[in-house]
């Protein structure tokens, strides 16, 4: 293309091709040459770095430099030339002042062209580490919400383990009904944790299923009512949403009277979903382990952000729990 521009920037109204053609030649080196010294040295290593001090005083030399041999060049071609010059025809068009604009030109076109293509390497770059960076931060999201849809106490599991023991002990006709809840509950809590969302039946089914075994673990200490009042049957919500409230409520919960008393309702309507939880317990360690609903709290942020309510409540002989979320239908 420089070669091209300059037969013609040369050539415009001169009939002797072959003098203009060669003496086009003898420029390329030191445009190339000029060209490339601010493409991949001064632009890189100076401009992109923010050292446009030395950038402007290296190229103050850069043109003192390349003047003496632009000179050159013309005085060479020139010469070497000669021999295709025809007294009839004018060899070149233009003087030398021109010439030597024409070479700085296109240096300058160079320049122009490498800062925009410096600057759409910057972009793509910027686009793909911010692509790489969201991708990680969502890749932490979902190793974190998987996390917290784990965190189902392991006393629950040990303690559970136990009881199972001793009733295998006693040969008791409660334990084949006692493992099947409980693997079906560990089937829930460790291959549904990976799905966006089950059915919530699904999820009342193992909160039933928690409930029973905790009847049997406690026997006549425990009283649970978990009622219900869903207005249709084909309601979605997140795995293991609601069955850490229940699980907390016995771990948090303390008997009065020699009996824990649990009570839960779940209520739905059209976009909401409605779940309360209380439990007996005492007011100072009601205070003291409360804290287990912080993960909770993190996980419910993570899925619908500010679009739901949780509120806990602490009293003398209770510990309370209401929860209210969007809802989605199949």
């Amino acid at each position: 293309m420089v070669y091209y521009f300059y037969t013609y920037f040369l050539g415009y109204g001169s009939l002797n091709i072959e003098y203009i053609n060669n003496f086009s030649l003898f420029l390329m080196p030191v445009t190339i040459s000029i060209s490339y010294f601010f493409y991949f040295f001064l632009i890189p290593k100076y401009l992109l770095k923010n050292k446009q001090g030395l950038f402007f005083l290296y190229t103050i030399y850069t043109f003192i430099i390349s003047f003496f041999f632009i000179v050159l060049s013309i005085l060479y071609g020139l010469v070497f030339s000669e021999k295709f010059k025809l007294n009839d025809y004018t060899p070149i068009t233009k003087g030398v002042i021109f010439i030597i604009l024409g070479i700085y030109f296109i240096t300058f076109i160079v320049i122009t062209i490498s800062l925009l293509i410096h600057n759409y390497k910057s972009t793509l770059k910027s686009e793909d580490l911010k692509n790489k960076f969201l991708q990680t931060k969502l890749q932490l999201k979902e190793q974190e919400l998987k996390f917290l849809k784990m965190q189902l106490h392991p006393h629950f599991l040990f303690n559970t383990l136990n009881t199972l023991y001793g009733f295998a002990l006693k040969k008791s006709d409660a334990a084949p009904d006692m493992i099947l809840k409980l693997s079906n509950l560990l089937d829930y809590i460790l291959y549904q944790v990976d799905k966006p969302s089950v059915l919530l039946s699904d999820e009342i089914k193992h909160i039933e299923n928690y409930i029973s075994l905790e009847k049997i673990r406690f026997q006549d200490s425990l009283q649970v009512n978990f009622t219900k009042e869903l207005h249709e049957e084909n309601i979605e919500i997140a795995p293991m949403l609601l069955l850490p409230f229940i699980e907390n409520s016995f771990k948090h919960g303390t008997q009065i009277n020699d009996v824990l008393k649990v009570n839960a309702f779940l209520k739905t309507s059209d976009n909401l979903l409605e779940f309360t939880v209380n439990n007996t317990s005492k007011n100072s360690l009601a205070t003291k382990r409360g804290i287990g609903l912080n993960n909770i709290k993190k996980r419910l942020e993570m899925l619908f952000n500010n679009d739901y309510t949780l509120n806990i409540t602490k009293e003398d002989t209770s510990f309370n729990v209401a929860l209210k979320i969007p809802l989605k239908n199949v």
